[in-house]
């Protein structure tokens, strides 16, 4: 699979969940976090999407841990997909939820709550020190005590603009916008000089936008959401002038990341979010608007980028805690973090590992700047997410957004009916 920052993004977008509170309760399902003792035995770890690609990898870093482990041995199963948080609620509801799994935040909240997670607070608190800070925290889930997986790969991405737009805006081409004002300023201006034919941006703003912007998303406990607050309702309002302008394509209230993708590939577009990957596709694909290509850094008012995270989690009621411990640690140490984030654009979570040359010198080309880039963003990045912000939740904020940009609802009315919708779904995952 080619990770990028679309796929974490769609990863997210295609996660639900079912409840799994018939399960257990609590951080560690009434069992032991006490990983002490022999590694040994037979454990089962499953990856999400990643065989077709990576085999070799996956598989050498299994036999070295099996060699380094005298008495384990590692089955290792890949899921598609599509379908993959199905899989694992099927599995936990069934009890059959392999030894160590892949997981994204979203899929280790429910697990969490069901007690199938392992805290690793509790159970592994030695090795929360090897990973960047941000990383460790994002797979901590509000209400809950505990941090219930590894953090694995991570991914961000800056801005592309497209100079010669900017440039026929009567803009600078080499001054892209470093604060949400100055974006709102260009894209009326862009949108005047072209007669609302060039739009400035593809897509509405989603919950990770409004966390940009400084929004509050949720209350401290973990049982509310927030981002109905005078600063949520005043990013939306920015919004809807650029959508009334035109400087908002018409299309970003149905806009999916590839349809966005493909607007700006064809220059209809004048700024859109993306990752190293994307510049060898300009290149082959529109060589004009490779020529013409501006990388600037995503804007955010917190001063923290968005960061995209991938874990590994260990199941609660595994029969093989130290071993299965020992290989979620293990594939997401600082030595093979670095060998995988060589072979696909993706960085690694381990403290220390953005400092490596390969992060932070450049050669001249467009990818290592975009790749140093990055890099340097993530060292103290946030995944603004909340992780119990699920599908459902996401389609009410977007319902809501639609609403309030075609005037149907004030920004307002819009933010408040999508906090009460989504308390309601909150409530309901128990």
């Amino acid at each position: 699979m080619r990770i990028s920052r679309r796929t974490f993004a769609a990863a997210a977008v295609a996660v639900v969940l079912v409840p799994l509170s018939a399960c257990g309760s609590g951080s560690d399902g009434g069992g032991s976090t006490d990983a002490s003792g022999k590694v040994e035995g037979d454990i089962t770890f499953q990856t999400w999407n990643l065989r077709a690609n990576f085999k070799d990898y996956f598989e050498g870093v299994i036999a070295d841990f099996e060699k380094e482990y005298p008495g384990t041995e590692v089955k290792w199963v890949d899921q598609p997909a599509e379908g993959y948080a199905d899989k694992i609620s099927a599995d936990a509801a069934g009890g059959t939820l392999p030894d160590v799994v892949n997981v994204s935040p979203d899929l280790a909240a429910p697990l969490a709550k069901a007690g199938l997670a392992l805290d690793l607070d509790k159970a592994a608190p030695q090795y929360r020190k090897e990973y960047l800070e941000g990383a460790w925290a994002s797979h901590q889930i509000p209400g809950l005590t505990g941090t219930f997986a590894f953090p694995w790969y991570l991914n961000t991405g800056p801005l592309f603009y497209n100079k010669a737009l900017f440039e026929e805006a009567g803009l600078d081409p080499d001054q892209p916008p470093k604060t949400y004002d100055e974006l709102f300023a260009d894209a009326l201006q862009i949108a005047e000089r072209t007669d609302g034919e060039v739009a400035t941006l593809a897509n509405v703003p989603t919950i990770e936008d409004f966390g940009r912007y400084g929004v509050p998303l949720m209350n401290g406990e973990g049982t509310g959401f927030t981002f109905n607050d005078a600063k949520g309702v005043e990013l939306l309002g920015k919004y809807k002038e650029l959508y009334d302008a035109k400087a908002l394509d018409t299309q970003a209230l149905t806009a999916t990341p590839e349809s966005s993708g493909k607007k700006f590939l064809t220059e209809a577009v004048a700024m859109n979010p993306g990752s190293a990957l994307d510049l060898g596709n300009f290149q082959k694909q529109a060589p004009n608007l490779y020529k013409n290509i501006g990388i600037t850094d995503q804007i955010t008012s917190t001063g923290q980028v968005n960061m995209y995270v991938m874990g590994v989690m260990v199941n609660a009621q595994t029969q093989k805690k130290p071993a299965a411990v020992a290989f979620a640690h293990y594939i997401t140490d600082a030595t093979r973090q670095m060998s995988f984030a060589k072979q696909v654009a993706i960085f690694p979570s381990t403290a220390g590992s953005l400092d490596d040359p390969y992060f932070t010198k450049e050669d001249g080309t467009d990818e290592t700047r975009v790749r140093v880039a990055a890099a340097q963003s993530l060292k103290n990045a946030v995944n603004y997410t909340p992780v119990l912000f699920s599908e459902q939740m996401k389609v009410e904020l977007r319902n809501a957004v639609a609403r309030a940009l075609q005037g149907k609802e004030s920004p307002q009315e819009a933010l408040d009916n999508a906090v009460k919708a989504c308390d309601r779904l909150l409530q309901q995952q128990g």
